[in-house]
Formats: C-alpha cells, sequence, structure tokens
C-alpha cells in the first residue's frame, strides 16, 4: 500500500524532472513569421548587405552582394559576391540554387551552395517596393539585411531593427556591412 508521504515523494520528484523542461519551453521564442506572399519576379536581382549576423563563410566580406535569377525549371540561380577585406579587395564568388519550400506565400526558400548541405533562406521582412529584403533562420542563427541600393535610409535601418526585435532577434550580432558609396 502506498502511503500519503510516498505519493507526495513522486509527485515531488516528477515536477523537479519536468520542471526544468517546461522552464525551457516557456522561454523559447514563438516560431519565427515570413511575410505573407513574396513575388518572385519582383524578388529577383541584385540585392546589397547591409548588415548582418557574423558567419564563418563571410569572414573578411566587404561589399557584400547576393544576385538572384529565376531559372525555367522555377528555381533561383544564386551568385553571392564580396571584396575580400577591402573595397578593392579580390573578389570572391559562390554560387548556389534556391528553391521555395512553400508555395503558398513563396517566402520560405532552401538554399544550396554544395551537395549535400542547403539551408534555410525565410524572408521575415519586406519592403513595398522591394526596396530591402530581412532573411533569416527559423532558429534565429542567421539574419541578413539587404537593400536594392548599397546604402539604407538609417531610419529604415532602425524601423526593421525594431521590427527584428519583435521577432525575437538579437539585433545585437548585426553588424554592418562596409558597402561602397553609391
Amino acid at each position: 500500500m502506498i502511503r500519503g508521504n510516498s505519493i507526495l515523494q513522486i509527485l515531488i520528484g516528477i515536477f523537479a524532472s519536468v520542471s526544468p523542461l517546461l522552464a525551457a519551453a516557456a522561454d523559447a521564442p514563438p516560431p519565427l513569421q515570413t511575410v505573407s506572399h513574396v513575388d518572385v519576379n519582383r524578388y529577383m536581382g541584385k540585392w546589397y548587405e547591409i548588415a548582418s549576423f557574423p558567419q564563418w563563410f563571410q569572414k573578411n566580406c566587404t561589399a557584400v552582394s547576393a544576385t538572384y535569377a529565376l531559372r525555367k525549371d522555377g528555381d533561383v540561380d544564386v551568385l553571392n559576391e564580396c571584396r575580400d577585406k577591402t573595397l578593392d579587395g579580390k573578389l570572391r564568388s559562390a554560387k548556389g540554387k534556391a528553391w521555395i519550400v512553400d508555395r503558398a506565400g513563396n517566402a520560405k526558400l532552401k538554399v544550396r551552395f554544395f551537395w549535400p548541405f542547403s539551408g534555410d533562406y525565410w524572408i521575415i521582412d519586406l519592403g513595398s517596393e522591394y526596396q530591402y529584403a530581412v532573411v533569416g533562420h527559423p532558429k534565429r542563427n542567421y539574419l541578413w539585411i539587404l537593400s536594392r541600393s548599397r546604402q539604407m535610409d538609417p531610419v529604415e535601418y532602425d524601423k526593421i531593427l525594431e521590427r527584428l526585435k519583435q521577432q525575437h532577434y538579437d539585433v545585437t550580432r548585426l553588424n554592418k556591412t562596409l558597402q561602397p558609396a553609391e
């Protein structure tokens, strides 16, 4: 026969072992939200990186740009370019392919630069005239602020940062990207 104290001890033990899991779940940010719709044709073309979370594959990059071209099969050719260390440094480039994984809004893509690895490319903010885009990752490990021009209006940049905070991004991790004057 189980006594009242034994049941209480079992319940305390269960609570003690489950409570850290519940606390971790409570601290987890909500799922990352993408924009509701992306017109893929308008998204194509050249984008300039304004700021990003530092990544090993972009070490020493300045004057970063990404060019997207729609393929006949509906996928997207990707050309990422940067200058090594200085604005007149050696040109570095990487070619890849992207494809839409959620056709309902076209805001969730995968991108691959070398097989078999691919990464999430989620469009989480987009200017009404496609003058800027913000690309994130569902776990918030990656973040890029892109613009059609090499420089971004500081007021617009600050508004983007505020929206990123609402999406639970740590904007203090952002590094501004050196770009040549327009």
